[in-house]
């Protein structure tokens, strides 16, 4: 298979939001965020759970209120992925959940009013190893920002960002990571291209309110896409108006066609015709929906007729090309057996499923080399 990556990613500094690493050679790291109400506990919780499901690294919550903060400090202590809390206006609710134990603080120093009330929250998040998250967004630019650029524009979100960023060095906290998002592709691009040559901090990639699932997935696919490209981009999140579980799905699918993360099963599949000799888009969807719970990277490749499937089947580590009388399955590259149609998709998460074991066998038994040694 053709693995030849040409991206090189952007030197950054390192900080690190709880256990996970976010910039220098870290992966890049997809994150998400709840949508429920703060202070329902019991409900936050629960979809936290299910983007630590769906293998997210960081979730990012709402702290709107000190209501809201004590609710936080609940949720922390249920929550198994790093948290950042999410603040604006009020420093008080930061210093709170410093002390419950948030894993980073997403502030715009500008909003928090007076730089006595900023150096408050710097100094708690030095105290604490917290780092910062500054996030500029176009919709909310300052006044005087709108009057000089008299719309948002990439070098009005660039010069917002410098500001808070000279409120962070006046205080001599370089423990910080910056998003510059817009709506706009191409404001969202131009913004972080020229933020990047700036500045050696990590950066938060997104297209703020991207739109509904399809369009939003297009959006956030695009910019994004032209960014990591660039090796731009330390971590991301795919805002969508959605489930946030399909934000996690989509930002892993995104760093998975670019080679920058491997998690998951990756299915190569036709997009089917005449020549097809099952219901190809009937069996992809329904095999996706089986293996979903596998973390571990597996390439199945699922062709529904000869003239390119013997030659995807073999690049994955399980495939099917499609044929009659019957269909030829491949295990590593290599032909392995026949299947009709009946037995089809059980017969493909069977194997699917060997294959993973196999690659959890081999994980284990280099894990206990390691701490054994060779001898």
């Amino acid at each position: 298979m053709f693995n030849e990556n040409p991206i090189k990613r952007r030197k950054t500094r390192q900080v690190m939001v709880g256990n996970v690493p976010v910039g220098g050679d870290a992966p890049i790291a997809v994150q998400s965020m709840t949508n429920t109400e703060t202070c329902d506990v019991k409900a936050t919780v629960g979809q936290i759970r299910q983007l630590e499901d769906a293998g997210v690294d960081i979730v990012r919550v709402s702290v709107p209120s000190m209501e809201a903060a004590k609710a936080f400090a609940e949720i922390r202590k249920q929550a198994k992925v790093p948290l950042i809390a999410d603040i604006h206006f009020d420093y008080k609710i930061a210093l709170a959940v410093a002390d419950y134990g948030v894993d980073c603080l997403r502030i715009n120093p500008g909003n928090i009013g007076k730089e006595a009330r900023v150096k408050e929250v710097v100094a708690a998040a030095k105290d604490k190893n917290i780092p910062i998250r500054i996030g500029v967004n176009a919709g909310s630019l300052e006044k005087d920002l709108q009057r000089k650029y008299g719309e948002p524009t990439p070098d009005a979100l660039v010069e917002s960002a410098m500001r808070h960023i000279d409120i962070l060095d006046r205080l001599d906290f370089q423990n910080y990571k910056l998003s510059l998002k817009a709506s706009n592709v191409f404001m969202t691009v131009a913004a972080y291209r020229i933020i990047s040559g700036q500045i050696d901090q990590p950066l938060h990639l997104g297209v703020t309110e991207a739109g509904v699932f399809r369009s939003g997935t297009v959006k956030s696919s695009i910019a994004l896409g032209a960014l990591l490209m660039e090796g731009i981009g330390d971590t991301i999140r795919i805002s969508l108006a959605a489930d946030p579980v399909e934000e996690v799905k989509v930002g892993f699918d995104i760093l998975k066609s670019l080679q920058l993360r491997k998690k998951g099963v990756n299915i190569i599949a036709c997009p089917s015709c005449s020549r097809q000799n099952f219901d190809v888009i009937k069996v992809v969807n329904a095999l996706e929906a089986r293996l979903e719970d596998v973390k571990e990277s597996l390439d199945v490749a699922v062709i529904g007729c000869i003239v390119n499937g013997p030659g995807e089947a073999k690049e994955a580590d399980v495939g099917l090309a499609g044929g009659t009388p019957a269909n030829l399955a491949y295990l590593n590259g290599e032909k392995s057996h026949k299947i009709d149609n009946e037995n089809l998709l059980d017969e493909l998460e069977r194997m699917a499923r060997e294959k993973v074991a196999m690659i959890q066998k081999e994980a284990k038994n280099e894990e206990n080399l390691i701490v054994r040694g060779p001898g």
